[in-house]
């Protein structure tokens, strides 16, 4: 908000401030402070009069007009009254005797209320001068009052009670208050129920508390709102809208509440808008907005959205604070006082005057300024005051034009600034005026004045002209001025071109109705305008071809030119609400166009100025310029700022249509890059077609991948004929009829016929061929009759096929008689037909002919055309139709359908050829039959048994069951009913004859679970275990299963075991685990089971650990019976298999595998002849001799003579000593007794020391055959090779078993052997390797993790 002025005065100084806004027209302010004076002011803050009176000023009013003000004065009973259109003060006579205390007019009327001290009251008519005095209106003195448009007057008094009177003074009502009234007003309040029409609502503010409201149509129930304490006291309220009130209170509080009976005292909004003090509210229903007072702010509101601010305005220098707000009835101008005695005056809404010249604006920014701007080249604005307030504006490229009435001052606009040429009167009141670089127009009263706005006096009357000039009788309605050209409408619709150098008329349109505004683009090639219809037009001055606006709104109140060079043919229109975007393309293949591309809505009290590239400059009430982006332009955020803005595809879409709209190709092809799919540059290759773009439209399509349209394109490139090539596009649009129509205005008339032929439009292709190529119509008509065979015309196919024999195109010909041949037989004339079938040289033409006649029950020409056309299936088919089987005989052996073979050995059969039926049969595949003749004709079940073998024929299998059935053959009987899946009958035949065994071989996988439980069921009660329980193992019953698994005789024992080993494991039952155990264990029969099967059925039901114990038993046991590599070959698939399960190994398993190896080592070693590796590895299985009791003797006399060889002559001692105990002695091999004996006696205790090697694991020296380190006390790893504790620098493994082997030591033994020596499997050199890092096999645990 602008201050427009500040009044002060000296006598006014440190006090409160009364003033009163003029009704209507808002031109002046009387204002009155603490002296004997009213001051009258206009709106521009000039003094135009001042009222002395004899006291201090108590009141004063404004009639409904705003012509008269009346003024009561403390120490006067006269009433002074000011006339505004005369400026004459004149006085009335009371008659009262008290001092006046109030004065109101009536909002109706020439009525002027005037209250006293005592209560009296004076209604005096200014009309009429007559007065009406109402002695006792009140007892105590009439503080306020408010007239009624019905003209009754309701006032308050501080006796504490209202009243309303009628305009004669007469009281209606009156009601009794609790407190003194202030501020009282009439107004409607909402109820549901229909009211009587006018004001029937009284309100008043009761001691500043509470809000009483009497409604006169049910006095008796009067409504009293109170309100928060926090609130403080009612400053003043307003009433507002459908029955709303806005009230300000003394605390700062700004409150809104309806006075709808079901919301009633409800507050609808609540603000503490001034933090201290709230002095005063006013509501602007012009504006539609409320405005609060208070501290030393002014704070507004809109009135449709409350909970936002509009402005605000803070009077730093008013540190006593503010008292009253007033605004004017148009809301322009809003008067606040302070307390110190001054008045400020603000522009809160200016009338909305502005135009614009190419990018140059001009608008008023207060009352008596105006600003010119040019914000697109970057000038700063410049503000021109201005004599006048004027009531239009314009602008040209040098000078601005402002004026009222009939007068207008121009200015020019300079580099130094802004300076006054002169004003101009003309002959009557201007309605607009246009400007360009030297010329003004102005219209008035149906004429336009056009002269020159610099020069001296007599120039410019020679430069003077007047249009209509001389008879023309015609009455202007609008104009425009472009550098060039002056146009004008008129009422009658015409529309006159006149240029403006030699002010001849260059070009005169007329238009069926009036004319009422016009809107010519900068250069003057086009002219929008609108017509008396409120219909809109596009006229080319040039040619007077004009075309309708499309969409084109009936509230359009202008139209802007685009501004922007590149985008000359873009316009908008507008109202109140929107802007609407139109396009004019002169260069289309539909010729010139206007497209419609789309609306943006307008803000509210937006005047649009100018259009400078899709950016709207609009004018506000504020008298500031505000831009608005076109929504048909929102491509521009993404061209101008890509990396500003995210966009959706459905955006980028968007965006690329009105792009193309507007045909903005630049920046519709990076759009197109954005949405990256070819469907947008398709969609804008059909966009360049329209504008005839060929090279950018070649482009485009080669983008998206159409092959076809880039070489058609290509193609077309060349041709300058623009009709043709306007045909050609349409025509790749599917737009036929149009690219007809350019194609035969064009020097090329036959592309017309070229593009029906090749569209198939035949009826259209014939006629264009009689106008401009006769010799192409036999070929047409050929085309033509092939379509209508298709749709079964067959008349007119006959006719057209007829009328396409050339004589001299054989093909063509040939095609031409084919057709009439079908024609022929479909019209009925088979003769002729089928007579040139046969002699036409295609075999298609036969076949097509044949499928005809046979559809028209004609079989035996067809069938006969079929032969003729070496069709010989469908010539068979139709000679077994006529039953003609010695045809059908003949053409048999060229006969490749099954369906025909079928038939013919139907026939055959029936005639008791069985021979030839079977062959037939056979031929046909119809292999049911063919065993059913073998069987029942030829007696012939080898072939039969051999065919069903081959075919797997369910049917024929069941036949040859039945045969061997009658044979009393039951086992093949048997196995061919399982073959036809006849296990049910296959099952009882096997049961009454005693064949369930080959039933239950014969039906192995093939069987359902019921089948196997039906088998199981008849070996129980054959009791035959093994059979019943196989049987119930398979049908899932695994319970019974093992029950009679268990019931074996001891001859089935091994097998019986074995199977019930493998149907616990599947039946995953804790009690069948259980009872199988006990049956092992021998716990149900007092016979234990060999360990084998514990160890069994364990890894059967993936209990590892158990298995390990029982491994490490059955090792044993083979142990105890010397069966050292068994025991070895368990121990070692038990392990492998644990640590496949990744469970640890037990301790006790490890041991004994490690002590078995070593005992396999020493053959190997002593083999090899490495005898002190094998002395070694006897050392180690001597120490632990308890594991191998069958071989104590032989492995301790082994252990005696390799130590002696090896030279470990100590260690052989003690072993020689072991044997001679008596238990040993005796058992001496007598080959070695005597050498043991003379070891002992003589004893040598040398012995060679153990090389030492490191730990693998801490690297401490210790024995290589030592298997603990005592250092870290780790059980280390042992060569598999060797016996011989891991080196970490001579690490291998086996690649089968992956046990640790020394590198170096496995090389060498590989020499020699060819198998690992832990898990047997075949081992060379070259699949061993060297391992740099052991550390997964030393701490397995770690490389878990």
């Amino acid at each position: 908000m602008k201050r427009v002025f500040t009044l002060t005065d000296r006598a006014w100084l440190g006090s409160c401030l009364q003033y009163k806004w003029q009704k209507t027209l808002g031109n002046y302010i009387a204002v009155a402070g603490p002296d004997s004076s009213v001051k009258i002011f206009d709106r521009h803050g000039q003094r135009k009069n001042e009222l002395n009176l004899p006291g201090r000023c108590v009141g004063m009013d404004w009639d409904k007009d705003g012509d008269i003000l009346a003024v009561i004065s403390d120490k006067s009973s006269s009433v002074y009254l000011w006339d505004a259109n005369v400026n004459k003060t004149s006085q009335i006579d009371s008659g009262m005797r008290d001092q006046m205390s109030f004065v109101l007019w009536s909002k109706a009327g020439p009525l002027l209320a005037v209250g006293t001290n005592k209560g009296n009251l004076l209604i005096y008519n200014q009309q009429t001068s007559r007065k009406i005095p109402v002695l006792g209106k009140h007892t105590k003195r009439i503080t306020c009052g408010c007239w009624s448009s019905q003209n009754l007057l309701a006032l308050g008094s501080e006796d504490c009670s209202v009243t309303i009177s009628n305009q004669e003074g007469d009281t209606i009502r009156q009601t009794s208050v609790r407190s003194d009234p202030a501020d009282v007003q009439f107004s409607v309040m909402k109820t549901d129920e229909r009211s009587s029409p006018g004001e029937s609502t009284v309100s008043v503010a009761v001691g500043k508390k509470t809000l009483f409201l009497f409604n006169l149509n049910d006095p008796d129930n009067p409504i009293e709102l109170a309100f928060q304490q926090r609130y403080g006291n009612i400053i003043s309220y307003h009433w507002y809208g459908d029955g709303y009130i806005l009230i300000g209170f003394s605390q700062g509080y700004f409150v809104v509440i309806s006075t709808h009976i079901r919301e009633i005292g409800q507050e609808l909004f609540q603000a503490h808008n001034h933090k201290d003090s709230l002095t005063s509210v006013a509501i602007s229903s012009a504006l539609n907005k409320a405005a609060s007072c208070g501290d030393n702010s002014i704070k507004i509101h809109d009135l449709s959205e409350l909970k936002e601010m509009d402005a605000i305005v803070n009077l730093e220098d008013e540190t006593k604070g503010l008292d009253q707000l007033s605004w004017t009835d148009d809301g322009q101008l809003l008067a606040v006082s302070t307390q110190r005695g001054t008045l400020h005056v603000f522009l809160t809404r200016l009338p909305i005057l502005g135009n614009s010249c190419g990018t140059r604006l001009v608008y008023l920014t207060s009352l008596l300024e105006v600003t010119v701007s040019n914000r697109v080249e970057g000038e700063a604005p410049v503000a021109v005051t201005v004599e006048v307030e004027p009531n239009f504006i314009a602008v040209g490229p040098y000078h601005i034009a402002v004026g009222m009435n009939n007068r207008a001052w121009f200015y020019a606009l300079g580099d130094s600034g802004v300076e006054r040429l002169k004003d101009v009167e003309y002959l009557g009141t201007i309605a607009s005026m246009c400007l360009n670089s030297e010329y003004a127009a102005a219209l008035f009263e149906g004429k336009v004045q056009l002269h020159m706005m610099e020069g001296d006096d007599q120039q410019e009357q020679r430069q003077t002209r007047l249009f209509p000039d001389g008879d023309r009788k015609e009455h202007i309605v609008s104009h425009a001025l472009t550098n060039d050209f002056l146009f004008y409408g008129t009422d009658s619709g015409v529309i006159v071109c006149i240029l403006v150098e030699d002010w001849q008329m260059l070009n005169e349109f007329r238009h069926p109705v009036g004319i009422k505004k016009v809107f010519p683009d900068p250069n003057g090639t086009r002219l929008a305008f609108i017509d008396d219809k409120s219909d809109g037009f596009l006229l080319s001055p040039v040619n007077d071809s004009h075309v309708e606006i499309p969409s084109f709104s009936p509230t359009i109140t202008g139209v802007l030119w685009e501004t922007w060079p590149s985008d000359k043919g873009v316009f908008v229109s507008f109202d109140d609400d929107k802007v609407y975007t139109y396009a004019m393309h002169k260069n289309t293949i539909y010729g010139p166009r206007v497209v419609f591309v789309g609306s943006t809505k307008l803000p509210f009290s937006h005047k649009p100025l100018l259009l400078y590239n899709g950016e709207l400059t609009c004018q506000t009430q504020s008298g500031k310029t505000s831009s608005v982006a076109l929504s048909t332009h929102t491509f521009l955020t993404h061209t101008h700022s890509p990396g500003a803005h995210t966009h959706t595809p459905e955006e980028l879409s968007k965006q690329l249509t009105q792009a193309l709209m507007l045909k903005r190709f630049p920046e519709a092809w990076e759009l197109c890059k954005a949405l990256g799919g070819p469907a947008g540059w398709a969609e804008m290759g059909r966009s360049c077609l329209i504008h005839m773009e060929v090279d950018l439209a070649v482009r485009l399509f080669r983008m998206s991948g159409d092959v076809g349209m880039v070489m058609s394109l290509q193609g077309i490139k060349g041709i300058e004929d623009r009709s043709l090539l306007a045909g050609h596009l349409a025509m790749f649009l599917n737009d036929y009829n149009l690219a007809q129509d350019l194609y035969l205005e064009s020097s090329c008339p036959n592309a017309a016929l070229e593009m029906r032929r090749d569209l198939q439009h035949w009826d259209r292709a014939l006629m264009l061929a009689k106008r401009l190529a006769e010799d192409q119509i036999p070929f047409i008509s050929k085309e033509y009759a092939v379509q209508l065979e298709f749709i079964g015309d067959y008349v007119n196919a006959l006719s057209h096929y007829e009328k396409g024999m050339t004589h001299n195109n054989k093909e063509h010909d040939e095609a031409c008689q084919g057709g009439v041949a079908r024609m022929s037989i479909r019209m009925g004339d088979i003769r002729r037909g089928a007579a040139q079938a046969i002699a036409h040289p295609s075999r298609v033409l036969k076949k097509d002919c044949g499928v005809i006649l046979e559809n028209m029950k004609q079989f035996s020409e067809a069938a006969q055309l079929y032969e003729k056309g070496q069709y010989y299936d469908k010539a068979a088919s139709v000679y077994i139709r006529c039953k003609n089987w010695s045809k059908v005989g003949e053409l048999l052996p060229q006969v490749s359908s099954p369906k025909i073979h079928l038939q013919y050995a139907k026939a055959k059969e029936m005639d008791g050829k069985f021979k030839e039926a079977a062959q037939a049969y056979e031929s046909a595949r119809d292999w049911d039959n063919v065993i059913r003749v073998l069987l029942e004709h030829l007696n012939n079940p080898e072939d039969a048994v051999r065919i069903v073998r081959e075919t797997q024929s369910i049917d024929g299998a069941k036949m040859v069951a039945r045969f061997f059935l009658r044979l009393s053959d039951y086992g093949s009987a048997i196995q061919f009913l399982v073959l036809s899946h006849c296990n049910d009958e296959a099952f009882q035949l096997a049961q009454q004859h005693g064949q369930m065994d080959s039933y239950a071989d014969i039906i192995s996988s093939e069987a359902t679970q019921e089948d196997y439980q039906s088998i199981a069921l008849y070996f129980q009660g054959q009791n035959k275990h093994l059979q019943a329980g196989k049987f119930f193992h398979k049908s899932g019953q695994y319970s019974k299963a093992l029950k009679h698994f268990l019931k074996c005789p001891n001859t089935d024992d091994n097998l019986a075991i074995e199977m019930a080993i493998e149907t616990v494991g599947q039946a995953k039952d804790e009690s069948l685990t259980n009872q199988l155990i006990d049956y092992l264990m021998g716990e149900s029969d007092g016979m234990p089971k060999d360990a084998k099967y514990l160890f069994r059925l364990y890894m059967g039901l993936l209990q590892y650990r158990e298995a390990a114990c029982t491994a490490i038993i059955i090792a044993r046991e083979e142990q105890s019976a010397g069966n050292y590599r068994n025991a070895h070959d368990v121990l070692f698939s038990m392990y492998t298999e644990l640590q496949t399960q990744k469970i640890r190994i037990p301790a006790e398993m490890n041991t004994n595998l490690m002590i078995l190896h070593s005992y396999i080592l020493v053959k190997i070693h002593v083999k090899r002849g490495e005898h002190l590796k094998a002395a070694r590895m006897l050392i180690r299985v001597s120490n632990n001799i308890s594991k191998f009791p069958s071989h104590i003797v032989p492995i301790l006399t082994s252990a005696v003579i390799e130590c002696h060889r090896a030279g470990l002559r100590n260690s052989s001692f003690s072993f020689a000593a072991m044997l001679m105990r008596p238990e040993y002695r005796h058992n001496i091999d007598p080959k070695y007794r005597k050498k043991i004996e003379t070891m002992v006696r003589r004893p040598d205790t040398s012995e060679i020391e153990e090389e030492s090697t490191p730990c693998p694991y801490c690297g401490f020296m210790l024995p290589q055959c030592e298997l603990i380190c005592p250092g870290c006390k780790n059980n280390l790893p042992y060569c598999i090779a060797t016996g011989h504790h891991m080196l970490k620098e001579d690490w291998s493994v086996c690649p089968h078993c992956e046990f640790p082997a020394l590198y170096s030591q496995l090389i060498l033994l590989l020499e020699t052997e060819s198998v690992c020596p832990m898990c047997s499997e075949t081992l060379s050199v070259n699949q061993v390797e060297k391992m740099d890092d052991c550390s997964s096999f030393l701490h397995p645990d770690q490389s878990e993790h």
